[in-house]
């Protein structure tokens, strides 16, 4: 398992080689979230589900996430963990909505 940082992270995903996967619990996915990622709380995740994909996990601050990275991991999936989770992709400028589009937050 390996992290990337949010610039990696935003490439490969808008080049459609990975899914950003949201491992946070619902109420926090509410308040904002990346467009485009696929929520999937770290209690439910199914490493299945992600079979023969490319995956990159995240959350608030990257603890969740790396745990989620490890588990997909074990189970033969290629993913890595967005390093810093959240906080740094905002704070390296990729935007936080929420479901309707409008800006969210992760507060």
């Amino acid at each position: 398992m390996s992290d990337v940082d949010p610039a990696e992270a935003q490439r490969r995903v808008d080049a459609g080689e990975a899914v950003l996967v949201d491992v946070r619990e619902p109420e926090e996915w509410a308040a904002g979230h990346a467009p485009g990622a696929v929520h999937r709380p770290l209690g439910t995740l199914d490493t299945a589900e992600f079979a023969g994909r490319s995956v990159i996990t995240t959350c608030r601050g990257g603890g969740r996430g790396t745990r989620a990275a490890e588990a997909l991991t074990e189970a033969g999936v290629d993913a890595a963990n967005l390093r810093g989770g959240l906080r740094a992709w905002a704070e390296h400028g990729g935007p936080i909505v929420r479901d309707d589009g409008t800006p969210g937050s992760l507060d």
